[in-house]
């Protein structure tokens, strides 16, 4: 069963930069885990520390119960994909997957499959240096897969796809994570750090949140929202009626923009009341706290550590008016004096014997100008 396990794990950058602070958790597999945070949280230094990118200043963090380079055969063990930018750009698609397969000794078939996978079969022979940043982010993917992996670590993997390459995205981490390999009988670890926190509540279930450096909360999705409030909405033309009879069974209701909105309490508890008082429905909606609002009631809503980034502005007074006229000084300002006996300036005199300039002599022998060479040397 593969395993991630960090305890204690802290990393200082010079005396000043604490990055992450003491940090303790365990990647749980068999579901794809949110690696979430704000900005300056020390989600990349975590997840770098993890493949021994970065040494911790203390603490430890254990691949299958060995540091990563300690790893027997990594590139099958861990797939890791933290920016998608090392590619050579004179260096076609194929060819870099070929490299880092020979490097791993796995055969060129698994580069083929890998390409496949991530839909970039046609354009393998193309140079990288041409690619988009969807085009790269795929092609990073297929880089982190060739090993068949049970661990799988992703920063941001969604960067750059399209909404059709996002779909696919999510798909295929949920069934790459549930598929139960031989090497991998619970599962495999799928780690995920995204800053779209909408697509990740589609993708995740387990997070791993943090905040300046520090394990803010851990566990199951469900559970975490689990613990959030929920609401009922009701839509009906008997809307004073319901929110009399809910009233009267001593649940909160009020009326919100034509809807009848009862929090704290679930359709199970609604739903008996209104079919007692014979009220009519249109729709009835029941929601939870959204992963957003759990991120911020985690993390405070602060984007990193104070002192490392100024606050976000208030954008509702960006545009309240034209700016303010600059603050007068305390005293007016002198214009300069003239110069003394200043007067008009004299044009300059002509030089001496000016005449129309002459054209330039032609080249001896000049011909047709050439026309341009191949490109690139070809003949």
């Amino acid at each position: 069963m593969p395993t991630i396990q960090a305890r204690g794990l802290t990393k200082r950058f010079g005396a000043d930069v604490l990055a992450v602070d003491h940090l303790d958790f365990d990647a749980i597999p068999g579901g794809v885990t949110g690696f979430l945070g704000p900005n300056g949280a020390g989600k990349t230094t975590t997840l770098r520390m993890v493949l021994g990118l970065v040494t911790p200043t203390s603490g430890t963090v254990l691949v299958d119960g060995l540091r990563y380079r300690d790893l027997p055969h990594p590139t099958n063990r861990v797939g890791a994909s933290l920016e998608a930018s090392g590619f050579h750009p004179a260096r076609t698609a194929r060819n870099h997957l070929k490299i880092i397969a020979t490097m791993a000794g796995l055969p060129f078939s698994r580069v083929e499959e890998c390409l496949d996978l991530v839909g970039l079969s046609e354009v393998g022979n193309r140079k990288v240096g041409g690619f988009s940043l969807g085009m790269r982010q795929r092609l990073e993917l297929a880089r982190s897969l060739l090993g068949k992996p049970d661990i799988l670590v992703l920063d941001e993997p969604a960067n750059g796809l399209d909404p059709q390459g996002i779909a696919w995205l999510r798909d295929f981490l949920r069934f790459y994570a549930s598929e139960k390999p031989p090497s991998a009988g619970d599962g495999r670890i799928v780690i995920v750090s995204s800053h779209l926190l909408s697509e990740a509540q589609l993708i995740v279930d387990d997070v791993i949140v943090l905040t300046a450096g520090r394990l803010a909360a851990q566990g199951k999705l469900s559970d975490l929202l689990g613990g959030t409030k929920r609401s009922v909405r009701v839509c009906t033309p008997d809307a004073d009626r319901l929110v009399q009879a809910l009233r009267a069974a001593n649940l909160p209701a009020v009326m919100q923009d034509g809807y009848v909105v009862c929090e704290g309490v679930t359709p199970e508890q609604v739903g008996p009341i209104m079919v007692e008082n014979r009220i009519e429905v249109h729709e009835m909606v029941s929601s939870t706290e959204s992963l957003e609002s759990l991120f911020f009631s985690l993390t405070g809503g602060e984007s990193v550590e104070p002192g490392q980034m100024a606050p976000l502005g208030d954008y509702r007074r960006f545009n309240d008016g034209p700016a303010a006229p600059p603050a007068a000084t305390s005293a007016p300002v002198a214009p300069p004096a003239p110069s003394p006996a200043a007067g008009p300036v004299a044009p300059p005199a002509p030089s001496p014997a000016a005449g129309p300039a002459a054209p330039p002599a032609p080249s001896p022998a000049a011909g047709p100008a050439a026309g341009p060479g191949p490109v690139g040397g070809q003949t």
